[in-house]
């Protein structure tokens, strides 16, 4: 594609997270060097107008490039960059999300460490980022601003380390992948065999820039695998102290769920003896109550009978005549009629009862001593065998 504005702008709105769309296009820009003053330029002017996130993309880009022209010492991006770096960080860092803002920071890091740009620049860059921290209200705690946010204040100790560790692992890591990607290109353009072999110089030339590639290359993956080594240590360290106190905490808790349990048994046999004294002397208390009914009942005075006792009938002594038999009656004493007895129970219930006795054999009334038996009336109706009756039952 030839070089115009348009193609660049393409290129610059082309872009996206991945590596390869970084790369490619570093390429692709690197290659119009000559251009590299218009190039900035509009690279500038496309940031300005990008939101936080494609901002992030440009600068990975203005990265690549700025890295390559290095190690390559073709200056002409590097001296393009130099006077516009400082504004397009400080644009591209100013109210971006916190993630962004630690990202661009890492890329700045990762250019003092390598000399990228000149020192002066270099502080420029330094001095923005922290006047637009302290307008925000943090300060840069590190490496990228702090990590943690505003909590990063009550960080436990034991995590500094850590914290250190973990953002020298993202330091180095970030421009890692686009280091190694250059150094495997390089590499595949200057051993591949289909390509014709230049002359001599030129291939040695070549030979010594790819040595040159893949000693940085090496040099930055030895870096990082140093930086998570010390992670990786400081984690594993962390991680033993906290499972010895997670034993001791098990035994504890052990220890305390057993000393629950023997207190749960303690308490119920407690109740259980209170229920029990609490059982005996409702029993007590229901026992002295009966007895006082029972001495109630006692005490209470007998209630005369509703009728006189009677007396129990004694057979004389002796042998006792039988009872002569009755004649059958006669029509001239049934004409007595209901008359006579009632005379006869009128009679009857002046004198006193006798109790029946046990056997029922002898069923007899008393008449006092001495006294004659009335007169029932109406004689001449009277069977004399009634009178005679009645005369030995006076006798007995």
């Amino acid at each position: 594609m030839a070089y115009n504005d348009d193609a660049v702008l393409a290129r610059l709105s082309a872009l996206n997270e991945s590596h390869d769309s970084i790369a490619t296009a570093a390429q692709w820009i690197m290659f119009h060097r000559r251009h590299a003053d218009r190039t900035v330029q509009l690279w500038m002017q496309r940031l300005k107008d990008s939101s936080s996130t494609k901002r992030l993309m440009l600068i990975y880009l203005a990265n690549e490039v700025a890295q390559q022209s290095r190690i390559r010492h073709k200056e002409d991006f590097i001296i393009a960059f130099s006077p516009a770096i400082a504004e397009a960080v400080s644009v591209a860092y100013k109210g971006a999300p916190t993630e962004v803002q630690s990202k661009i920071r890492r890329v700045v890091d990762v250019w003092r460490d390598r000399n990228i740009f000149e020192s002066s620049i270099q502080k420029a860059m330094d001095s923005r980022l922290e006047e637009l921290d302290k307008a925000r209200g943090s300060s840069k705690n590190g490496f990228g601003g702090n990590p943690f946010g505003s909590a990063a204040a009550n960080v436990p100790s034991e995590f500094t380390p850590l914290i250190s560790a973990h953002q020298s692992v993202s330091k180095l890591s970030a421009p890692l992948k686009s280091t190694i990607a250059s150094a495997d290109q390089e590499y595949e353009k200057q051993t591949d065999t289909s390509t014709p072999a230049p002359s001599a110089p030129v291939y040695a030339a070549r030979l010594n820039g790819l040595l040159r590639t893949l000693a940085n290359a090496e040099n930055a993956v030895a870096d990082c695998v140093k930086a998570r080594e010390s992670l990786v240590s400081g984690l594993e360290k962390l991680l033993e102290t906290h499972r010895a106190a997670l034993e001791g905490d098990r035994q504890s808790a052990d220890k305390f769920g057993k000393r629950k349990r023997e207190i749960e048994e303690k308490k119920q046999q407690v109740e259980f003896g209170i229920m029990q004294a609490l059982g005996s002397v409702d029993q007590n208390g229901a026992g002295a109550e009966d007895s006082g009914h029972h001495k109630q009942d006692e005490e209470r005075p007998q209630m005369e009978a509703l009728t006189p006792e009677m007396e129990a009938f004694t057979p004389p002594s002796g042998d006792v005549p039988p009872m002569e038999a009755l004649p059958p009656t006669t029509g001239e004493e049934q004409s007595v009629g209901s008359s006579g007895i009632e005379v006869l129970s009128n009679a009857a219930s002046s004198y006193q009862t006798l109790p029946i006795s046990t056997n029922g054999s002898n069923k007899r009334r008393r008449v006092d001593e001495g006294e004659d038996i009335p007169d029932v009336g109406g004689g001449d109706a009277i069977d004399a065998d009634v009178a005679a009756m009645l005369q030995e039952g006076s006798q007995a």
